[in-house]
């Protein structure tokens, strides 16, 4: 991962655009190739960022951008829907680089291991002819929580939350682009499932082509049969 804290402006076009003006910030390139840019606030978000699968290169500036005190300038491009991130440098205070090497990946807790069992003993809610490959599915960055088959015989990868916001449709996705390399796998296809679905959450990742389903705890432990109600 490389970490530099930068005097920055940054312009993001594509299906959206957005700008933000000069000011200091930390930039985050990880080894995945996304970038995020982040502030001395707003909690974990970033205030911007370039999700993989794309490609980061280093440019020089014209002459209008030189007077204007612009020394370098960052493109990132996604490979797939040609957006651009561009970061325009102004100066660099810290520049460092750090090897995280192979992340474990988040422990659930007991609810969501439970329903992490749960749905792999009830596959079939995911769908007509849904079968169990695995739970626990080992990748290079962590464990997908349940790798499926659909009715027609294709991968299908389950990442399960107990409340699914981006942060765990941004894992997914990650989970999706490695899995997808593999040809003994590929094509895979996700779900995203949780007891609750934020609705940014849902928005990106429907964006995404990952379906979403929500799951009753109660009713796949037997507790609340929710057929059965009559309100």
């Amino acid at each position: 991962m490389r970490l530099v804290i930068a005097n920055c402006s940054i312009d993001y076009a594509g299906r959206l655009s957005a700008h933000l003006p000069l000011a200091r910030r930390l930039l985050m390139v990880k080894n995945d190739g996304s970038l995020l840019v982040h502030s001395d606030g707003g909690s974990y978000k970033p205030l911007n960022w370039m999700s993989p699968p794309c490609t980061l290169a280093v440019a020089e500036p014209d002459e209008r951008q030189r007077e204007a005190g612009v020394v370098e300038l960052w493109k990132v491009t996604h490979q797939k829907t040609a957006d651009m991130l561009i970061v325009s440098i102004h100066d660099i205070e810290h520049d460092s680089r750090h090897e995280l090497g192979v992340d474990p990946g988040l422990q659930k807790d007991g609810v969501e291991a439970h329903l992490q069992k749960l749905l792999a003993e009830q596959i079939e809610r995911l769908g007509e002819g849904y079968s169990l490959v695995r739970r626990e599915y080992m990748t290079a960055i962590g464990p997908v929580d349940i790798l499926a088959r659909d009715g027609s015989g294709a991968s299908v990868a389950v990442e399960l939350k107990r409340r699914g916001d981006i942060d765990g449709v941004e894992q997914l996705t990650r989970y999706l682009e490695l899995m997808n390399r593999d040809p003994l796998l590929a094509p895979v296809t996700g779900v995203f499932a949780a007891q609750e679905i934020k609705p940014q959450a849902r928005t990106l990742a429907e964006d995404r082509g990952i379906r979403c389903v929500l799951l009753d705890y109660d009713e796949m432990r037997g507790i609340d049969d929710g057929h059965s109600r009559l309100f």
